[in-house]
């Protein structure tokens, strides 16, 4: 039902769409963080949703916001769940914009919340191929509009000691932790029975080169992986899923507090004349 999806301490104490425009006109603005959720809906192998990277934004979110004091001032906007996924295109059920269409809906989207009196924009997001891209977005965001413009990807770094070593280098993609991920948020939209492990197979000297980072070669989909996958989805379990939900919105949570408090106009060394 319509009222479940949008029930909660998320929606009704965080959510800005749920107020009137009178609501949103006297609201403490100066230190708010507006919320932009940005996902995807890209093929996520034969077992997982194509909403996959929207639905754990989302997740992420709710939980996160469950961790915080009802008074930090955060206001989240519906999530865009159409992100850059053109290293998927052409697989079945991905769905993309165009990296200039992606740029002028966000850069509208920021406008919007500068003209509604706020002066902080968070763009969290949880599409891989979408980071290179909203990097660039958010300073121009920050030069059009004056916002102060924040980025947050969520810190997976925090489950290390849940997964093996080869995931953590080479699970980037609907692999053991997005699979536990999404059991624990949505178990009936994961198909257990088609989850592969399948991973990248560079040459065994390869010291320089990997998939992302510093030195990286480009890719799409295709080249590196004949599911759709890449990592060990056969090891996802539900009680995995938990654990890095709760470790991840922890992460979330704190961002989002030292966020409230910035003040960039702090950050500046004092002058120093001689």
């Amino acid at each position: 039902m319509l009222h479940n999806r949008y029930s909660g301490h998320a929606f009704e104490k965080r959510f800005l769409p749920r107020l009137s425009t009178k609501e949103v006109e006297v609201l403490e603005k100066e230190d708010a963080v507006v919320v932009l959720p940005i996902g995807a809906i890209e093929q996520h192998g034969p077992h997982l949703p194509i909403y996959t990277d929207t639905l754990i934004g989302e997740g992420l979110l709710v939980q996160a916001l469950e961790m915080l004091p009802e008074e930090e001032n955060i206001w989240v906007l519906p999530p865009l769940a159409y992100g850059k996924s053109t290293e998927h295109l052409g697989m079945p059920g991905t769905i993309t914009l165009s990296a200039s269409t992606l740029q002028a809906v966000i850069t509208d989207i920021a406008k919007s919340v500068q003209q509604s009196g706020f002066k902080k924009l968070l763009l969290f997001n949880t599409h891989g191929g979408n980071h290179d891209l909203l990097n660039m977005i958010s300073r121009d965001i920050r030069i059009e509009t004056g916002l102060t413009v924040f980025r947050l990807n969520p810190d997976y770094s925090v489950v290390a000691s849940l997964i093996s070593e080869k995931e953590q280098k080479f699970g980037i993609h609907a692999g053991e932790v997005e699979t536990s991920m999404i059991l624990a948020l949505k178990e009936s939209w994961v198909n257990m029975d088609l989850s592969p492990t399948e991973f990248v197979q560079l040459p065994e000297d390869t010291k320089h080169l990997y998939l992302k980072g510093s030195s990286y070669f480009a890719w799409v989909m295709n080249d590196i992986s004949n599911t759709g996958v890449a990592g060990d989805a056969a090891s996802a379990t539900i009680e995995k899923g938990r654990k890095i939900n709760a470790l991840v919105s922890q992460q979330v949570a704190s961002a989002l507090k030292e966020m409230i408090r910035f003040d960039i106009s702090t950050v500046k060394s004092p002058l120093q004349l001689f």
